[in-house]
C-alpha cells in the first residue's frame, strides 16, 4: 500500500473518495447523539460563489502568514471533510476529519469600538434605503467599505488565534486552513454572520443610516414659504382663507 507524508507522520494513503466517505459518516455519528452537525459542502469547483464569501477567501490570500497552509486547506474543505462548522460571536468551532476527527477552534478579536463606529460612520452616507438595510440589502458601496482591507470587518492574522486537536507542529495547519476557506463558504449563504463573529450588532448600521437621512431632511426656509396670497396670484385661483376664531380680527381686514 502507498504510504504519504501527513501532518503527522507517515500514514497509509486515503483516497479523496474515501475521505469523503469517513467524513459523512463521522458527520452521522454525531447527528445519532444528538449533536447539531453543520458540514461545509462545496458544490461546484468554487469554494464560493457570492460577494461575501470571494471577499472573505480574497482577504485571507492576501496575508503572507497564511500562505504556506492554505492550499492544503483548499483541499480538504473541497473535499467535505469539514463535518461540522459553527460560528458564534467571536468564535468558530469545528471538526475536520483527516486521519483521524480533528476538533479545531478559532477565536477572533471583537472588533474594537471607535473602529465600528468609524465604519459605520462612512457606511451611513452610502446607504440610500433604511428598507433595503433592514431585509439585509446592502449597495455595492457598503459592501465594499465592509470589506475593505483593514478597515473593514475582515480580521488581520493578528487577530485570529486558532488551535487544533492535531499533533501538527505548524501554526496553521491543513484543518485550520480548511476551515478558515469554509467560513467562506458559509458567509455565502449567511452574510450576517460575519457581522456575529467579530461580534458587532447589525442595527447599529440601521441607527447610523437612519440619522443620517434625519439630518438630511430639513423643513424649507423661511425665504422659500409662499403665502396663500402669493399662490392666488400665481395660479390665478382663489384660496379660501382659514376661518377666524371668535373674538380675532382677520389681518389687514377694515375696523
Amino acid at each position: 500500500m502507498s504510504r504519504y507524508e501527513d501532518d503527522d507522520g507517515w500514514k497509509p494513503y486515503v483516497p479523496v473518495a474515501e475521505r469523503r466517505r469517513q467524513a459523512a459518516r463521522a458527520a452521522d455519528r454525531l447527528a445519532q447523539k444528538g449533536q447539531t452537525v453543520s458540514p461545509v459542502v462545496i458544490k461546484g469547483s468554487k469554494i464560493a460563489n457570492t460577494f461575501w464569501g470571494k471577499a472573505w477567501c480574497d482577504n485571507l490570500e492576501r496575508y503572507s502568514d497564511y500562505s504556506n497552509r492554505l492550499p492544503r486547506g483548499r483541499t480538504y474543505v473541497r473535499n467535505g471533510s469539514v463535518v461540522d462548522l459553527q460560528i458564534s460571536p467571536g468564535a468558530v468551532t469545528a471538526l475536520v476529519s483527516g486521519s483521524s476527527l480533528y476538533r479545531v477552534a478559532v477565536n477572533v478579536t471583537a472588533v474594537p469600538k471607535t473602529h465600528w463606529h468609524a465604519v459605520c460612520t462612512d457606511c451611513a452616507g452610502a446607504i440610500d434605503s433604511v428598507v433595503e438595510l433592514l431585509e439585509g440589502r446592502f449597495s455595492k458601496a457598503v459592501m465594499a467599505r465592509l470589506c475593505q482591507e483593514k478597515t473593514g470587518l475582515f480580521p488581520r492574522p493578528a487577530e485570529i488565534k486558532f488551535r487544533c486537536s492535531c499533533p501538527d507542529w505548524a501554526s496553521m495547519c491543513k484543518h485550520v486552513a480548511a476551515v478558515l476557506y469554509g467560513i467562506g463558504a458559509r458567509l455565502d449563504d449567511r452574510p450576517e454572520l460575519l457581522f456575529a463573529m467579530r461580534n458587532v450588532d447589525q442595527q447599529d448600521l440601521i441607527a447610523s443610516a437612519g440619522e443620517g437621512m434625519a439630518k438630511q431632511r430639513k423643513g424649507p426656509a423661511a425665504a422659500k414659504v409662499l403665502e396663500s396670497r402669493d399662490l392666488s396670484e400665481i395660479f390665478g385661483i382663489d384660496i379660501a382663507e382659514s376661518p377666524v376664531k371668535p373674538g380675532r380680527r382677520r389681518r389687514n381686514s377694515p375696523k
